[in-house]
């Protein structure tokens, strides 16, 4: 009866040992393992845009297109000679100047670029690169491509004076269409005129208002498509 009792006794405990054991093995498993270490001398990279998007003042996205020849050599709209070999752009509303960051969102290349000229006047790009700084994000082959673009540095040029803001309308090969399309948005919205951008080919551009911000611009440029049913209504800035 003893060596019954004994032989009990010692089963028992040992199914609880088991026991005790399997809930510890579970726990065990059930804790992650710690993060691994970086490798000395190894940086983590940041995730695109994690660090300048948070330090950008605005940005928008569209397409950019390049711009070389007959250009480089001429005189841009800031007054500096354009150098298609130098980091610049062009922008349409922007103060000359200011410095943004250009992110090509087919191949995640990135540029930053000093705006120093006007354009692109085609609708639905919004920012015209330099030959170089096209070449750094890939944009050569395709010629256009849909970016991201980060203002990083406003322009603090105090030359700069007041800025004006009208609604391109219309781009033409021949000044007397562009003449024509003038008159019919002046009679309608007050003001208007053409502006001849050199290039190849020449165009005329038919500019509607003059409005003291781009907010203000861009009402009217939304009155013009809802109203005249101008689709490639899109604001520009003055700068003379």
């Amino acid at each position: 009866m003893t060596n019954l009792t004994f032989m009990k006794s010692g089963l028992l405990l040992a199914l609880a040992a088991a026991s005790l054991a399997a809930c510890a093995h579970r726990h065990a498993r059930a804790t992650p393992p710690p993060p691994p270490r970086a490798s000395p001398g190894v940086r983590s990279q940041e995730p695109i845009g994690a660090g300048s998007l948070s330090r950008s003042l605005a940005s928008e996205t569209g397409f950019a297109s390049w711009y070389g020849y007959p250009y480089h050599g001429r005189q841009s709209a800031s007054g500096e000679i354009y150098d298609m070999e130098t980091l610049t752009a062009a922008h349409r509303t922007l103060p000359f100047q200011t410095i943004v960051r250009v992110l090509n969102l087919e191949n995640d290349k990135r540029v930053d670029v000093r705006i120093t000229d006007r354009g692109p006047f085609v609708d639905g790009r919004i920012i015209d690169l330099s030959h170089a700084a096209a070449n750094v994000i890939g944009l050569i082959g395709p010629g256009t491509a849909r970016v991201r673009v980060d203002v990083l540095r406003m322009s603090d040029d105090a030359s700069l004076g007041a800025a004006f803001f009208a609604v391109q309308v219309g781009a033409f090969r021949d000044r007397d269409n562009a003449e024509r399309f003038r008159a019919r948005m002046a009679a309608r919205y007050g003001s208007a005129r053409v502006v001849q951008h050199e290039g190849n080919p020449t165009l005329w551009r038919v500019l509607v208002g003059q409005e003291t911000s781009e907010t203000d611009a861009r009402t009217l440029s939304e009155k013009i498509r809802r109203d005249y049913g101008e689709k490639n209504a899109f604001v520009v800035r003055l700068d003379s």
